[in-house]
């Protein structure tokens, strides 16, 4: 399975909610790898916590393979590679975990036959090495995000199952963005309609995912003020409303995340001793990322809307 992480800007927690998230997926039996494909800031090897890789290789990364410069890129086995304790305690019932990052200073580039004709041959071999490979695409309409159009339109790759993940924050103005990135006149899916992609089948291959999310009713609120509180689950039903009206609706919904200290500041894996050793994450964020791994995979979620 081909998972694609994109977003309408930075900042929304695709790439920390997309690394745990296969982190998540590892922990419960997958063989996952995870591709750094924003080209422009290559920094999943911060979040993996991986020390020779924060900005990217200095070789022999994702850019130098796509552009024809390596033919081999370099992988990393978090397992073994993370510089953090508890990543390298690998569960016995856990699958593979492998990041291809970025090269440092890479940048974006243009898309080109030569190009695409690599990504297709990169994602057909790891599609049949792994059970899930995460990319995680550069914000908004990208070159990143119309190489990985272009390829996964190509008849080579039309026995892998394809998903996009659409992270935004519940905010007005990232619901509007979200919207628009997905559906305006330039977004995904009339972008890969002109690529090839057959439309009903490209928009039932894409979800959002909620991230930040604060719950008007948790207990932990309690201290708000009253006006504060009110406000807040009033202006609660209008970010649902105006979802379901620019079609980020439930129906399209695979899960959401609440909001967290840890992954707003620190941005890292929360492992469940973060819960319940450390004390410094919250239950319900692990219970969000889990119900997100098992929906990732369930046909039941990804059933035409």
């Amino acid at each position: 399975m081909l998972v694609f992480a994109t977003s309408d800007k930075g900042g929304t927690g695709r790439s920390v909610t997309g690394c745990n998230l296969a982190y998540r997926c590892a922990l419960q039996g997958k063989n996952v790898c995870y591709l750094d494909f924003d080209f422009g800031s290559p920094t999943a090897g911060a979040i993996f916590e991986i020390q020779s890789v924060l900005t990217g290789t200095e070789r022999n990364g994702l850019h130098s393979l796509l552009v024809g410069r390596a033919t081999d890129p370099v992988r990393l086995d978090v397992w073994t590679e993370s510089d953090r304790n508890i990543l390298r305690a690998k569960p016995l019932t856990a699958g593979d975990l492998v990041l291809f990052p970025g090269d440092r200073g890479g940048g974006e580039f243009s898309v080109s036959p030569s190009v695409t004709e690599r990504c297709v041959d990169l994602f057909n071999k790891l599609d049949e090495e792994f059970d899930i490979c995460f990319v995680d695409l550069s914000a908004g309409r990208s070159y990143a995000t119309d190489i990985a159009l272009q390829a996964t339109a190509r008849d080579e790759l039309r026995n892998a199952t394809t998903r996009w993940l659409v992270f935004h924050r519940w905010t007005r103005q990232h619901i509007i963005a979200a919207a628009e990135l997905v559906h305006g006149d330039s977004g995904l899916v009339e972008a890969g309609v002109q690529h090839g992609h057959k439309r009903e089948a490209l928009v039932d291959s894409i979800r959002f995912v909620r991230t930040a999310i604060i719950d008007p009713d948790s207990p932990k609120l309690v201290q708000m003020p009253p006006p504060q509180a009110a406000w807040l689950r009033e202006f609660h039903g209008e970010l649902q409303q105006l979802a379901a009206t620019m079609k980020l609706g439930r129906t399209v919904l695979l899960g959401e995340t609440p909001m967290d200290p840890v992954l707003q500041w620190r941005e890292q894996l929360i492992s469940d001793r973060d819960v319940h050793n450390k004390q410094i994450a919250n239950q319900e964020t692990v219970s969000a990322l889990v119900e997100l791994a098992r929906r990732l995979t369930d046909e039941a979620a990804w059933e035409g809307v």
